[in-house]
């Protein structure tokens, strides 16, 4: 499938295809999403089907406007308005009790449903010409290293979907932050740009960093965004020994290091990431997609500082690394 250039005419025609109960995928300001129709079962079916999912994972809806929590939630609490209000369009997603028309499909079987706004005038244009809600993971195979690029869904989709729209690089590059209000209280289920202090200045009150609803969400597997190469986390004052060592038995290994100590270690296939925690987020995946791609033995992850600025990179790594 190649991808499409983003006009009038893409939109519509997309927006179309999702009508019919097709695949489409298309850029948000985190990753590429795989959308298909959320009120339309067989189509939310599709999507399991394309990623190779588990069907008890639930999926995001995307829509268009804060109106919108109305058709999926069963109430819509002051404090999802006030997240809304401040978060929306953005990389956050609220967790909500479900109304009893939303499919079980989308939800995973729960009774709760997963609802934001992207932050991109592509996903914009397309949810505002489909009108409904856009069922939408990541547009990649389950686990694997989410796209931020129109090429990466190609390449691992294929002729799977019925559209690609390429609206560019992901500015974001990391999935949204999830916070769940489904039982009256907040909880991260999944760290993002939006961070935990952040949600606090807004909704001035405690925030749980742990899942302890039970509800499931996105992301919350142990092992996910993971390139098909063995990849391991390693501190930077070790990681020249690791390296010294693997290349004395002959590894062929690939370096993704963002401090300038680290960066410097000569390897052929090393590859510098920024040192501020949003501009690494936004290069992570497809740099971990660029050294996944040459039949390495070992991808060595210099690791990130241990705080909140970094928790959406940590969060990540720990789940791609062994």
């Amino acid at each position: 499938m190649i991808p499409t250039p983003i006009n009038q005419q893409s939109i519509e025609h997309a927006a179309a295809l999702l009508r019919q109960g097709q695949l489409v995928a298309f850029p948000t300001e985190t990753v590429y999403g795989l959308g298909a129709d959320a009120a339309n079962p067989a189509a939310v079916a599709r999507i399991f089907a394309a990623k190779g999912r588990p069907d008890d994972h639930p999926l995001i809806v995307h829509i268009a406007s804060a109106e919108q929590i109305a058709d999926w939630a069963e109430t819509t609490p002051e404090t999802a308005l006030r997240l809304a209000a401040a978060f929306w369009p953005g990389p956050l997603t609220i967790i909500l009790n479900k109304k009893a028309c939303v499919p079980l499909a989308v939800t995973g079987g729960q009774q709760t449903v997963a609802l934001r706004i992207p932050a991109n005038p592509v996903a914009l244009q397309l949810l505002q010409a489909f009108g409904g809600g856009i069922a939408a993971p990541s547009a990649n195979r389950f686990g694997h290293i989410s796209p931020t690029q129109a090429s990466h869904v190609a390449e691992e989709l294929g002729d799977s979907v019925a559209c690609i729209l390429d609206g560019g690089p992901c500015s974001v590059g990391v999935e949204s932050t999830i916070i769940d209000l489904s039982d009256g209280h907040s909880a991260i289920l999944r760290p993002g740009r939006i961070t935990r202090s952040q949600l606090k200045a807004v909704l001035q009150t405690e925030i749980r960093l742990s899942p302890q609803t039970g509800t499931r969400a996105p992301g919350m597997l142990a092992v996910h965004y993971a390139p098909n190469t063995m990849s391991l986390l390693c501190p930077a004052n070790t990681l020249n020994a690791m390296i010294d060592d693997l290349c004395s038995k002959g590894k062929l290994i690939g370096i993704l290091a963002f401090s300038p100590a680290a960066a410097l270690t000569p390897c052929a296939h090393l590859i510098r990431l920024p040192e501020q925690s949003e501009h690494y987020e936004t290069v992570l995946y497809s740099a971990l997609r660029e050294l996944d791609k040459l039949q390495l033995d070992m991808i060595l992850i210099e690791q990130p500082p241990d705080n909140e600025a970094w928790a959406a990179v940590n969060d990540r790594l720990g789940k791609a690394t062994v």
